[in-house]
């Protein structure tokens, strides 16, 4: 309860003003008139009249008082009510650096203590938040307020929150109780943006905090170190309150790291680029001369090693650039690792995985062709016309039987080199193009090892049919034949049928995107081709685009035309035909002016480099990939397609598989996401197959176009790259904005907003009746009147 004192409830505020102004002016022109009169009687001798002034004085001032008293009539106003603190928010930072080691256990135990020593503040009302990526997120299943007692009469608000658990955390068991979460546990989060939780809350509709407390180890990704102060201002947006801080670590563990990788430009196949490595030691770890090595993940095998250096450390921080070449296109997972010193307390940080897009400045051809045909010069053409595209090709036009009665001096023509091509330049190549070419009689047969080994490696390959390819060409048992898609089955005759043919469209080859192009210009009838290689059936893992019509494999199935596989990390395709070029020049060709051949050539050849126009789909992890975490992979299938997404988790290296997802998809084109668990540290592959809607019974079983996409977990990431507290850009933030930096155990004792009273009851009673105040005034001023006429004044 509170008691005051008002003027009376009848006057407005202008009155009272102008009562106690014409109260002042006339005890002003009082004490004048006093002064005056003391210097008429300055030669008047003894005591008495300065005993008059004061007299009067006093008397004047009394009737002064009187009259202003009985013009506001003073009232006594009794309240009663409650004080109600000042809502306080509390940013804890959920980033996984808050799992490093801190002053006393981990930064999050130091923050728990923070929040404890806040939650003994009986005079303000909490509200917490755990920042992190984008807005903050309420703690203890907060919707915005804080949670707290509900202010009794006469009391204040308390700060203690209700006791909530953590999403996800275990419930109590029965006849116990519930221990209350703390917002400094929970899913650690991937950065730590404090703008954007100072920007959201800035903007909310709801109350205003008149304070915030930011709890944190200062590992901030938002606000920068360059422009701290600036920036925490600008995200408050013109809201004037102070930002107190909490550290919660001090010193860096005993740590030697990769702190950063980056690159110098994009990254092109076949051209070199330099990669700028900072290695970083703390927490008084001596460190010297540090090793790195630098590899590239494989789909199976160990890492190759592109690059190896020593980085010098000096005053904690060390830098090496190397330079590494990526032979071939598309996702590369590099592994960049340091050997660390002795006493390294976080090893986690030794290895760091990045992702590299290569991209492709020209695609590089190798076309071998056997004997020059109307299918050998239509493809060249379109190679040679393509800008894109740089192309080496070799024609066969003598054999080594070949009588030519001269000798090898006198001849124009230059000898196949087989050698130097397959041997010393063949990794230079993005696809190699096997037309028609018999590997025998050249000495391939020698090399086609090294050709398998190439495709393994990423290495695009294509080999279209004619009388010198598959089993014909000498490639049956060879270990080309093993990545190549369809079985060459030597046992079988003929080896080549010269028999007239329309190819027949799979109904894979019409939902599957390599073939869109081709089929937009021309629908669904192939025109009719000369010829085609005899081959096998298609091997696990195949896509046949096109089947013979009348033709049949030893299981019974219609024989492939048009073959796509995959073995490891290249790509192969299977063309047996070698009437292509009708495509481009003949009676059918003229309805699409002869674009057909080379929208059927672009497709395969985009396929084969991974182009993502051919791709059936586009699978890549939401927010990137921790260890220990849960990983989301978000697939978005091309527009059109409607079926079940199969995709399939494989570790890089190994190639074993850790994860099988299946979901459906609509014909929109909605993407899609699917929970990927907690994935180990390393690298991987995801691979999707569409199978369209309706194929479960029609062959469902068989393998279609699939499409892949590397990644890598890391442990730690870049939240655990530098495990240094960062005290002072904590403290600049507390200075920019006039609050306070503090430890833990120092965060009770913050000094914020006072508590508001708000009121509940209210009782006003006059002091005295107004006859009484007028009374008062009357006697005062005739006891003024007395004693200024016995002072001799009028």
């Amino acid at each position: 309860m509170t008691r005051s004192f008002a003027p009376s409830g009848d006057l407005s505020s202008p009155v009272v003003a102008v009562a106690c102004v014409v109260a002042a002016l006339s005890f002003g022109l009082l004490v004048l008139e006093l002064v005056r009169a003391r210097g008429r009687a300055a030669g008047a001798v003894g005591a008495a009249p300065a005993r008059a002034a004061l007299g009067t004085a006093l008397t004047g001032a009394l009737a002064v008082l009187g009259l202003l008293a009985a013009i506001l009539r003073p009232v006594a106003v009794t309240s009663r009510g409650s004080l109600v603190g000042p809502k306080v928010v509390v940013l804890v930072d959920g980033s996984r650096s808050m799992d490093l080691p801190g002053v006393a256990g981990t930064r999050r135990d130091s923050a728990e203590r923070a929040l404890e020593e806040l939650g003994k503040r009986a005079d303000v009302r909490l509200s917490r938040y755990v920042f992190g990526e984008g807005a903050p997120l309420p703690a203890d299943g907060q919707a915005g307020e804080g949670a707290g007692a509900a202010p009794a009469p006469g009391g204040s608000a308390g700060a203690a929150p209700a006791a909530d658990r953590d999403a996800g955390a275990p419930a109590a068991a029965p006849g116990s109780a519930a221990a209350p979460a703390s917002p400094a546990r929970g899913r650690p989060q991937r950065r730590s943006d404090l703008s954007a939780a100072l920007e959201a809350l800035a903007r909310a509709a709801d109350e205003r905090p008149s304070a915030f407390v930011v709890v944190s180890d200062g590992r901030l990704d938002r606000p920068g170190s360059d422009d701290t102060a600036a920036a925490t201002r600008a995200a408050l947006e013109g809201l004037d309150v102070p930002v107190h801080t909490v550290a919660v670590a001090t010193e860096s563990v005993r740590d030697a790291g990769v702190r950063a990788v980056r690159t110098s430009g994009a990254a092109v196949a076949h051209q070199p680029l330099s990669l700028r490595i900072d290695i970083g030691c703390s927490g008084g770890l001596a460190c010297d001369a540090v090793p790195v090595v630098a590899r590239e993940l494989r789909e199976q095998g160990a890492p190759t090693t592109l690059a190896t250096g020593t980085a010098h450390v000096e005053g904690g921080v060390g830098t090496v650039e190397l330079g590494v070449t990526l032979d071939r296109a598309g996702t590369r997972i590099l592994e960049v690792s340091i050997k660390a010193p002795d006493g390294d307390e976080l090893p986690e940080n030794d290895v760091r995985y990045i992702t590299l897009d290569v991209a492709r400045d020209r695609i590089r051809v190798l076309h071998v062709a056997g004997r020059p045909t109307y299918d050998v010069r239509a493809l060249r053409m379109w190679l040679k016309a393509d800008a894109s595209v740089d192309v080496v090709a070799f024609f066969i036009l003598r054999t080594p039987g070949d009588e030519v009665n001269a000798s090898s001096d006198e001849l124009a023509l230059i000898p196949f080199p087989v050698d130097e091509l397959f041997s010393v330049h063949l990794s230079s190549f993005d696809a190699v193009v096997l037309q028609d070419f018999d590997a025998a009689p050249y000495g391939l047969t020698k090399h086609l090892p090294a050709l398998a080994q190439y495709v393994d490696k990423g290495g695009g390959l294509i080999m279209v049919g004619g009388p010198n390819a598959f089993v014909s060409g000498n490639y049956a048992r060879t270990r080309l034949a093993r990545v190549l898609p369809v079985d060459l089955d030597i046992g079988r005759a003929p080896k080549v049928d010269l028999g007239a043919f329309v190819p027949r469209i799979t109904a894979a080859g019409r939902a599957a995107p390599v073939l869109a192009p081709l089929l937009a210009l021309i629908g669904d009838e192939m025109p009719e081709m000369p010829g085609t290689n005899v081959v096998g059936d298609p091997l696990p893992g195949a896509t046949v685009l096109m089947t013979h019509p009348t033709r049949t494999t030893a299981s019974g199935a219609p024989m492939p035309v048009l073959s796509l596989g995959e073995h490891e990390s290249g790509r192969t395709i299977a063309l047996t035909l070698d009437g292509s070029h009708r495509l481009l020049f003949s009676a059918f060709a003229s309805s699409s002016a002869g674009r057909a051949h080379g929208a059927f050539w672009d497709a395969l050849l985009g396929w084969l480099m991974r182009d993502p126009r051919f791709e059936p789909a586009a699978i890549e992890p939401r927010g990137g990939c921790l260890a220990g975490e849960e990983t989301a992979l978000v697939l978005r299938p091309l527009a059109g397609q409607r079926g079940e997404a199969r995709v399939t988790i494989a570790r890089l290296g190994s190639g074993a598989v850790v994860k099988t997802l299946t979901a459906p998809i609509g014909e929109g084109g909605e993407p899609v996401e699917l929970a990927a668990g907690r994935l180990e540290s390393g690298g991987y592959s995801a691979t999707v197959e569409i199978v369209p809607e309706g194929a479960a019974g029609d062959g469902g079983d068989q393998k279609r176009a699939t499409t892949r996409r590397d990644f890598a977990c890391e442990r730690g990431g870049d939240e655990w790259a530098d495990p240094r507290p960062d005290v002072a850009r904590l403290e600049e933030i507390a200075r920019a904005t006039g609050g306070a930096s503090v430890l833990p155990s120092g965060a009770g004792s913050l000094s914020l907003p006072a508590a508001t009273q708000v009121a509940a009851e209210r009782h006003v009673a006059p002091l005295l009746p107004p006859w009484a105040w007028t009374l008062a005034a009357a006697a005062a001023l005739g006891a003024h009147w007395i004693v200024r006429r016995r002072g001799g004044l009028a």
